[in-house]
């Protein structure tokens, strides 16, 4: 947060869970961890050193009960093995230790009565039914609505209307509905139906080849869908405009300021004040963050367009590939297809998003505001083909470049980041501090290991 008062008020607090270094005052994990708590951080009390199975079942019992008492919220335990030296040995795997294991207490459950499933629009039409509950207090907080997700779900929990239905917190946070009580079932009710009709707009549905998802046709003409797009556009990691959030977004629409993505480029300071209870300094942020827009990178902008399936770095790999919107509007499944990571459906779903007039017309007005809709010159001057096909993974700290440099670097140079060393990774990009569970696993599997210099290096053969 900007206001560091606020962030002094919040009262955010840290607890210590593992030492790292080369010159380890122990060859344990406990007394490490005293020693961390003896320099004045903070270790949680619950830690202690178990001697067999017993005593670790006998834990489990003891926090299953306490852990309702704790400040925070819980739902689980973690065990690791203690020596260093035996944690070393049995090294990890792609996405975890295997010296160390998770063990997570049954989630709390309530059931309570379905008083009716809701079906709700998203921003790219998928339509998401929601059971809506009879008030139940399940971990500390009231739950009143669970995602029923898809009609494949409902179908397989047989869910009646009226039904007493079981309800969890998946991880101790999200509401979600695990089973129905058969026993006191409505005799005669009627199974809940999935909806045909959009149940906004009124469109014919559509279900989504080899998935479970049904998404309402009319794109560009369902409120939801269009505010949703809206919030997307305007997104931080999209155009960034600041301002413009879910309750101004439907503000916007709702007064017929902007009625698709391209409106918010025909928005002044005086049409932004006629909203209601809308001050200067508002429209002010909002029509800088709107100018600034027009500096956004190509890329960002094929992000924000809402193309169903085409996320972040999807976005990214048609953008170098297709280096302006023209061409990326002119190619055709099977040339789509044959660009990296992009598959058939995606190259499908790219087709017919170009193919709606509407969405042409959009991309017109947008490029007639300014937006970038080509690759920078600068930006295809560093691409190239040194790190075609590698994987590559990033650990430790660097000097002369940020992570997110480095990654935009083996981006532009055709190689792939990859987040876990396998057997697949080419090498490993390491600065300071490598993280030691990575630094076993590549010599483990031969993997090369390359410093910062060397990398730069390879750019410029």
């Amino acid at each position: 947060m900007q206001n560091s008062a606020e962030v002094a008020r919040r009262g955010l607090d840290a607890y210590i869970y593992y030492l790292l270094g080369d010159n380890l005052p122990y060859d344990n994990h406990y007394d490490n961890m005293m020693a961390v708590r003896d320099w004045g951080f903070k270790v949680s009390d619950a830690m202690t050193v178990l001697q067999s199975i017993d005593a670790v079942s006998d834990f489990i019992g003891k926090w299953n009960i306490e852990r309702k008492e704790l400040p925070v919220a819980t739902d689980g335990l973690v065990f690791k093995i203690n020596s260093l030296r035996q944690q070393l040995n049995l090294g990890s795997t792609a996405k975890s230790p295997r010296w160390a294991i998770a063990y997570k207490f049954q989630a709390e459950r309530a059931c309570t009565k379905l008083k009716y499933v809701s079906f709700e629009v998203g921003r790219t039409g998928v339509i998401t039914p929601v059971a809506n509950l009879e008030p139940v207090l399940l971990s500390g907080t009231i739950v009143k609505r669970a995602s029923l997700h898809n009609e494949d779900i409902i179908r397989s929990l047989d869910i009646h209307d009226g039904d007493m239905l079981y309800v969890e917190k998946g991880g101790e946070i999200i509401p979600k509905i695990v089973g129905v009580d058969l026993e006191s079932r409505i005799q005669g009710s009627n199974p809940i139906e999935f909806v045909r009709l959009c149940p906004v707009c009124g469109s014919q549905l559509r279900r989504i080849e080899g998935e479970s998802a049904w998404v309402c046709t009319n794109s560009n003409g369902c409120v939801p869908q269009i505010t949703g797009k809206i919030e997307h556009f305007v997104g931080r990691r999209m155009m960034n405009i600041d301002g413009i959030g879910e309750e101004l977004a439907e503000q916007l629409f709702n007064s017929g300021l902007v009625r698709n993505i391209a409106d918010i480029y025909d928005l002044t300071v005086e049409k932004l004040l006629t909203l209601d209870r809308f001050g200067l300094k508002s429209a002010q942020r909002i029509m800088k963050g709107i100018k600034d827009s027009l500096s956004v990178p190509f890329e960002r902008v094929i992000f924000a367009l809402s193309i169903p399936f085409v996320g972040e770095t999807v976005a990214k790999k048609l953008a170098f590939a297709a280096h302006d919107i023209d061409s990326l509007m002119a190619m055709n499944e099977l040339q789509l297809a044959c660009i990296d990571e992009i598959g058939a459906k995606i190259a499908q779903s790219v087709t017919q998003f170009f193919a709606i007039p509407e969405n042409r017309t959009i991309i017109e007005r947008l490029r007639n505001a300014g937006l970038q809709m080509a690759v920078s010159e600068e930006a295809i001057a560093t691409v190239s083909d040194h790190l075609a096909g590698k994987s590559i993974v990033i650990s430790g700290v660097f000097a002369h470049h940020s992570r997110d440099e480095y990654k935009k670097m083996i981006e532009q140079n055709g190689g792939k980041n990859a987040g876990s060393i396998s057997s697949k990774t080419d090498f490993v990009l390491a600065g300071e501090n490598m993280g030691p569970a990575k630094l076993e696993k590549a010599r483990k599997l031969g993997i090369s290991i390359i410093t910062e210099d060397q990398f730069l290096a390879m750019l410029t053969d």
